[in-house]
């Protein structure tokens, strides 16, 4: 009875049959999906387009209304028209377009005229100056000495606050910029004799440099470092000066370095 019922069942035979209408489904399926897809873009940039070409208008219209107010007019009405079509729109703004061109050459040919004559006028007034000027000439001065003494006067009178204001300014007492520097010495090893380095680090001196106090640090392993103060002018000795003149006491010195650095 199994064997009969098994003879009749065709599925598993034509599975070859169901499996390529299932692909074809599947593709016809995709092919409808891509449609969509595609005039989904397509709807939106043509949606893109349109705002795009209505920000244009305004634009367009915001400019007719600058130029008809120059012109002292009202404005077209046939700028604010809106077509369906994006050829007619495009035509039309290009019509718009040579319009307001042809328009604003003929507003700059009325206003060039006006700059020119005013350049004119302007060119003109200084000539008119100058007849006056000349004018003055011809009339007689009759206090002409007494407005040279007096000029005269004024400029030694000048001179001698100027004068005055240099011999003040000299007694001043300038202030010289100080610094207070704390230098750490380092020897070679434990070894080194740390009373010759100070004295060796204080045989270096030239003018503007004053050496201070000074003490013995342990550093470790038995080994000092000497810590001393000096108080320079900065017009006169550069602190890098000074790190390498002590660095050249090879003999005691291994290396310097600025433990504090005060302004005065």
């Amino acid at each position: 009875m199994s064997l009969e019922i098994l003879a009749q069942e065709k599925v598993w035979l034509d599975k070859a049959k169901y499996a390529e209408a299932e692909r074809i489904y599947y593709e016809k399926q995709s092919q409808v999906n891509e449609i969509e897809s595609s005039n989904i873009c397509s709807n939106t940039g043509r949606n893109e387009t349109n705002s795009a070409l209505a920000e244009l208008k305004t634009a367009f219209q915001k400019l007719e209304l600058r130029v008809s107010a120059l012109e002292g007019k009202s404005p077209l009405s046939n700028s604010s028209t809106s077509t369906n079509s994006l050829n007619q729109d495009v035509n039309q703004l290009q019509s718009l377009l040579k319009q307001l061109e042809v328009r604003v050459t003929t507003l700059e040919a009325k206003i060039s005229p006006s700059a020119t004559s005013n350049i004119s006028v302007q060119k003109e007034a200084p000539k008119k100056t100058e007849k006056n000027d000349d004018g003055d000439d011809d009339d007689v001065d009759l206090f002409g000495s007494d407005s040279e003494e007096e000029s005269e006067e004024a400029a030694k009178l000048k001179a001698q606050r100027v004068a005055e204001y240099a011999a003040r300014k000299s007694k001043k007492p300038t202030l010289v910029a100080k610094s207070n520097i704390i230098l750490d010495v380092k020897p070679w090893d434990d070894e080194t004799d740390m009373k010759e380095l100070e004295k060796e680090v204080r045989k270096v001196a030239t003018d503007g440099l004053l050496w201070g106090a000074s003490k013995l640090v342990p550093l470790a392993y038995g080994i000092h470092k000497l810590q001393i103060s000096c108080v320079v002018e900065d017009e006169k000795v550069s602190i890098d000066w000074l790190q390498e003149t002590l660095q050249e006491i090879e003999d005691y010195v291994q290396s310097v370095d600025i433990a504090a650095f005060n302004k005065i």
